[in-house]
This record gives C-alpha cells, sequence and structure tokens, in this order.
C-alpha cells in the first residue's frame, strides 16, 4: 500500500489524497461501506462499483466462524470469493470479541470466547488474528486489539492501552507484509493522556496506517470529537489515518475536518433496511404516512438509480409491504448519498473551501455543527 497527500487544507486539518493497492486507488476521504459477510446487504458488487466504491471493509470474526477463512482460501480469497475486483480491508475481530463480553476471557496471549452461532469454545491472539486475515487475503488488515468499553474505568482502559501495545508488537512481527498492509488501532477509552500514549506507543512500530478504535461505543458525540482532535495529533502524518466504526454524515464531515482520511460504518446499509434515507436536510423516514402519495424523488438533485427511476410514495409502498425490491432501493440511495459526500468534501479541500462546504452542509440539516466554526 502507499499512501500520498495530494491537498492539506488551509483551514483546518482535512486533506485529500490517494491510497494505492494491489487491487486499485481509493481516493481519500473514503467511506467503506461495511461487507459483514463478504457482502455489502442487499447490493451487488458491480453495483458498489457503479456508485464509485473503491473499497470494502469485510468481518474476520464473522468470517472465522462461518465459512471458515481457510475454506476462502482454498477457493482464491476474500477478492475472488466475493467477486469484488476493488481492495478489501478486514478488521481484526477484536472489536468483535468485544462485544461478546459476557463471553469471553482476556490475557496476555489472547482471547477465549464462545462463537454466538452455536457456543463452541475459541481462541484468537495477535498471530491467530493475522494468520486468518493473511487467508482471507485483505488489501489492509488490522492489528488485534482490545476495546475499551463506554463508560469504563481508567485502570480497565490503561490495561486496553497495554494489551493493544503488546499485541500490535506480535502482529507486526509476524504480518506479510509483502502481500498485504498492516494498521495498528489507538486505544485508550475517553482518556485523553492514554490516548496519547497509546499513539505514541503505535508510531513507534511504523505501522502502514492508524485506526481510532474503541469509539461509537456509547459516547457522546461532543466526547468522540474531543478525542479524535486531540489523538490525532500524535500520530504520524505521512500516514492514513482511520475511524473505525463511525458513521453519521455529520460525523464524517467534523472527523475530515480534525484529519481522517478513512472510515466505515454499518449505518447506511443498516438504515435502509429501517426505511430511513439519508438526504441534504437530514434523514427521511420514509415509513411515514405523508410519503404515501409524493411523486418526489427522494432527494431531487440525487443522481442514483433510486432517485432517477422511483417516487416516494413507490418506495413507501415496497417497503410497507415488505418487499425484497425496498431495502435494495433504500440501500443503493444511501450509499450513493454517501459516495456523493466524500466526492464534495475531497472537491472542498482541493479548492480550499472546506469550511464553505462545511457551512453549507449544515445549513439545511436540524443537527447543528459541533466545535469551531
Amino acid at each position: 500500500m502507499e499512501f500520498r497527500v495530494h491537498h492539506r487544507s488551509s483551514e483546518c486539518r482535512a486533506r485529500a489524497g490517494e491510497i494505492r493497492t494491489r487491487h486499485g486507488s481509493i481516493r481519500t476521504p473514503v467511506f467503506m461501506p461495511v461487507g459483514t459477510q463478504a457482502a455489502v446487504k442487499a447490493i451487488s458488487p458491480d453495483e458498489l462499483t457503479e456508485m464509485g466504491v473503491g473499497m470494502v471493509l469485510a468481518n474476520t470474526y464473522h468470517l472465522y466462524l462461518r465459512p471458515g477463512h481457510r475454506l476462502i482460501e482454498r477457493l482464491g480469497g476474500l477478492h475472488r470469493f466475493m467477486g469484488w475486483s476493488g481492495a478489501v480491508l478486514t478488521d481484526s475481530g477484536g472489536f468483535q470479541v468485544y462485544s461478546l463480553a459476557q463471553l469471553r476471557t482476556i490475557s496476555d496471549a489472547g482471547v477465549v470466547f464462545r462463537s454466538h452461532l452455536d457456543g463452541s469454545r475459541h481462541f484468537i491472539g495477535p498471530e491467530e488474528a493475522m494468520e486468518i486475515q493473511k487467508a482471507l487475503g485483505a488489501d489492509i488488515v488490522m492489528a488485534f486489539d482490545e476495546c475499551a468499553p463506554y463508560p469504563c474505568r481508567r485502570e480497565y482502559a490503561e490495561n486496553a492501552v497495554r494489551l493493544t501495545s503488546l499485541w500490535a508488537r506480535r502482529c507486526r512481527a509476524v504480518a506479510d507484509e509483502k502481500r498485504q498492509s498492516l494498521f495498528g488501532i489507538v486505544q485508550g477509552g475517553m482518556y485523553d493522556d492514554l490516548r496519547e500514549r497509546s499513539a505514541g506507543e503505535l508510531a513507534s512500530l511504523d505501522f502502514d496506517g492508524y485506526a481510532l478504535g474503541g469509539l461509537s461505543v456509547g459516547e457522546d458525540r461532543e466526547t468522540r470529537l474531543r478525542v479524535i482532535e486531540r489523538t490525532v495529533p500524535f500520530l504520524p502524518g505521512e500516514k492514513p489515518v482511520y475511524l473505525m466504526g463511525v458513521g453519521a454524515p455529520e460525523d464524517l464531515v467534523e472527523a475530515v475536518m480534525r484529519g481522517v482520511d478513512m472510515f466505515d460504518c454499518v449505518m447506511p446499509t443498516r438504515n435502509a433496511r429501517n426505511g430511513t434515507l439519508f438526504t441534504e436536510s437530514g434523514r427521511l423516514n420514509i415509513r411515514n404516512a405523508r410519503y404515501a402519495g409524493d411523486e418526489r424523488p427522494v432527494e431531487p438533485t440525487c443522481g442514483c438509480y433510486t432517485c432517477s427511476r422511483f417516487s416516494r410514495a413507490y418506495l413507501r409502498h415496497l417497503f410497507m409491504a415488505r418487499e425484497l425490491l425496498a431495502y435494495r432501493l433504500n440501500t443503493i440511495h444511501n450509499l450513493y448519498y454517501y459516495m456523493r459526500i466524500m466526492k464534495r468534501m475531497r472537491t472542498a479541500i482541493a479548492s480550499n473551501r472546506f469550511q464553505a462546504f462545511r457551512h453549507e452542509f449544515y445549513k439545511k440539516r436540524a443537527v447543528p455543527p459541533a466545535g469551531p466554526p
């Protein structure tokens, strides 16, 4: 992987660049749709390509359990398995193991946990996480980490930093550097000094990129943005910064302003399946009875397949009738919206108009901007 910064905003920490991988180049800031089970729900790889998606995220934990990383390896790796020619990033599995708090035991060696599928007992440590991701064949892989919950005592967050650094060194030692790029994950809870310590310890290991983990776990928006703002400056400026699991449109704009390059989140696809559509003026709940006879598209200025062909009335009908097409059309629109907003931010950064873009972004929305204007 190669990362180049092409433009730096003169107004803030926002920057526009490019990540080059074996499976194509991706312009940053970039949003990666989540394909947990080696598929972005309700949408095909060709449709992702058509709307400008260059990289997707797949889930190490879930693919390890089903269908199994060795099976995927025998079938040619994730790209061939899922019919996707673009880049793939796999997470370490640490967050999923974190979510199984009642079913896990943590030690310096790694984590013993029970499968959420059948209760079977498993162990994943740094070496195992690297082995699984190597078999999957992703372009970018993540170091195994310990995610601190929110809220948590300082002692817990300190130990999470210790384990994350310990495991990061072990991941670094066994990573397949010729075929995959490895990112370290900064932890530390909501404690600024622990975040700084974690960032420094990981930076000393010279990873290909750095992720901010342990966010979007229940904290409020202002706390999240404070952690981002106070952590990014301690990371190497020539490496990409990836904010894991955060994806509300407002959060994307604010995080880019604070120096983040990469994002992933289930928000656009999950909301689509729940009947919530993203527009320039905010979220639109297609279940609302007011749209029963509405002939307008979801977003008049949107060029996606859904908006160019179908009315709000039709989309509401499909959703209320539980037609499968509803989930596909909603997903197409939401992902197109996310791709469009990322492109608009890249353009704004390149022309030194990011703050003007940000002002226009919030002008039509009910959610006020966070932090400095």
